[in-house]
């Protein structure tokens, strides 16, 4: 440590450099200058007295970070480059909204059309009012009468079954033709009798059985056979027919019952082909039901026509229907036995309202001197007053609305281009159907068809065209777009 008197010394001796100042008055002595510097002593020099004054006086500035070395200043902007800057915004908002409004417009225009939108606008079917129809049925056995037209048939009351006889042979044709369709004048197969078909007509000729004579080796076809078995009813026919479709006798039964359930034959039961058999019964509103699908086959109607048929051995052979030709009468098949009676399934055709009809009558169980005759008779009265009782019922008339089309915010009527009427019944249905044509597009005139309308009670289907009522308008392009 210095005394301090040696460091006052120190200080008295040592000169002190004079500063320059920016003022020229001289400083006034202080009167601190006289006195004495008193020094008290320390152990160590403290930190201010370590730093030089010149270092106190202006402190070094930091060192600059690393990352900040070499990043420009940043410049402020001004209030105009600001105000510029915000009122660019907005036009740029608006040239997106624009653009995007384009494309939208340009796709929506792009895309298809769309059609019109039809609709049926029909009502309810038309019920025909119910009423009693009063038909001279035979005094015995069992009538029955069918207008396949109207989808109707009628039977003279209560059924049971009861022998048919040679109406038997209406099914037998019926599988015959089902299995081997013959089409225009198709002959259909060679069929070459063998013993066994010789065999069926010694049989049926010792028992007195409707017949047609054949040798071994002769060759029949299967128009030929079905010619035998419905025109002159040969019942040795219907056995070799049996036989050839089905193998046997009894496998060709088991098909005929089969049948008949199918049909809805449901008091109908046989046990032969040919109906010689007593076994073999039905009803006469049963019969209807096979002889309606037998009349619409083209190969059987044309057969049962027929008022005799020339074959190879047995020659030229007649008719059993007695009262063919006579009135319209066009078949189909009529039957005998002791125990069936006179059977008889009827054919007519009658025009009725400009149309022709046909109507089919069965009658079973007639008695008398010819039986035949007398079920004949029968059969065609009820044929008769039955055409006579067919009514004409107007369905509506031309301009009738029947589907609505849709299009561009506007809906216009299709209207029928006809009045319609059709064949009735009292308490039949007919029903109207719409069925839409193509596709409708906007702008389509007045007049263009649009569809059709199918008006229809039992076979009768009337087909009418539906146009459009006025012009179809199209869409505006604001409706295309939004």
């Amino acid at each position: 440590m210095v005394p301090p008197f040696a460091f006052d010394a120190l200080v008295r001796e040592r000169p002190v450099a004079k500063r320059a100042t920016p003022f020229a008055a001289p400083i006034a002595a202080s009167p601190l200058a006289a006195s004495p510097i008193v020094v008290a002593p320390v152990d160590a020099p403290t930190e201010a007295a370590t730093i030089p004054a010149a270092a106190r006086l202006n402190p070094p500035t930091p060192p600059t970070p690393r990352s900040e070395r070499h990043k420009a200043p940043r410049r402020q902007r001004t209030s105009r480059e600001r105000t510029s800057r915000h009122r660019g915004r907005p036009i740029l908002i608006v040239a997106v909204v624009l653009v995007a409004a384009v494309a939208f417009v340009g796709f929506r225009l792009s895309q298809p059309i769309p059609k019109a939108k039809v609709s049926s606008a029909l009502g309810a079917a038309v019920k025909v009012p119910a009423s009693t129809v009063s038909l001279p049925w035979a005094p015995t056995g069992q009538s029955a009468v069918a207008v396949p037209a109207l989808g109707i048939d009628v039977t003279s009351g209560p059924e049971q079954s009861v022998p048919i006889a040679s109406l038997t042979k209406m099914m037998t044709a019926y599988i015959i033709l089902h299995d081997h369709p013959l089409a225009g004048s198709q002959s259909g197969p060679n069929i070459t009798m063998t013993q066994a078909d010789v065999d069926y007509f010694n049989t049926d000729t010792v028992s007195d059985q409707a017949n047609a004579q054949v040798t071994v080796g002769e060759v029949l076809t299967e128009r030929q056979l079905l010619g035998g078995l419905l025109v002159h009813s040969a019942n040795n026919y219907a056995l070799s027919l049996a036989r050839w479709d089905a193998g046997s006798l009894d496998a060709f039964v088991a098909k005929m019952n089969a049948t008949a359930h199918t049909l809805g034959m449901d008091n109908t039961h046989y046990v032969d082909p040919s109906g010689y058999d007593e076994g073999s019964q039905s009803t006469a509103g049963d019969l209807l039901k096979v002889a309606m699908p037998d009349m619409t086959n083209a190969t059987f109607a044309s057969i049962v026509r027929m008022p005799n048929i020339t074959l190879p051995v047995a020659g030229t052979i007649s008719t059993y229907t007695p009262l063919l030709g006579i009135q319209g009468v066009i078949g189909v098949k009529s039957g005998f036995t002791t125990l069936a009676g006179g059977c008889d399934v009827l054919a007519v055709r009658r025009v009725v309202n400009g149309k022709s009809v046909l109507i089919i009558s069965a009658v079973t169980g007639q008695t008398g001197p010819n039986v035949l005759v007398a079920a004949g008779l029968q059969a065609l009265n009820v044929a008769n007053v039955t055409g006579m009782s067919i009514g004409a019922t107007p369905v509506q008339q031309s301009g009738t609305v029947v589907a609505r089309v849709a299009a561009a915010g506007h809906v216009v009527d299709a209207v029928t281009a006809a009045p319609v009427t059709v064949l009735s019944w009292p308490g039949v249905t007919i029903t109207r159907t719409f069925e839409p044509g193509a596709a409708v597009a906007p702008g389509t005139r007045q007049g263009t068809r649009i569809g059709r309308e199918v008006v229809t009670v039992g076979t009768q289907r009337v087909v009418i065209p539906v146009r459009l009522q006025k012009d179809l308008p199209k869409e505006s392009i604001s409706q295309r777009i939004f």
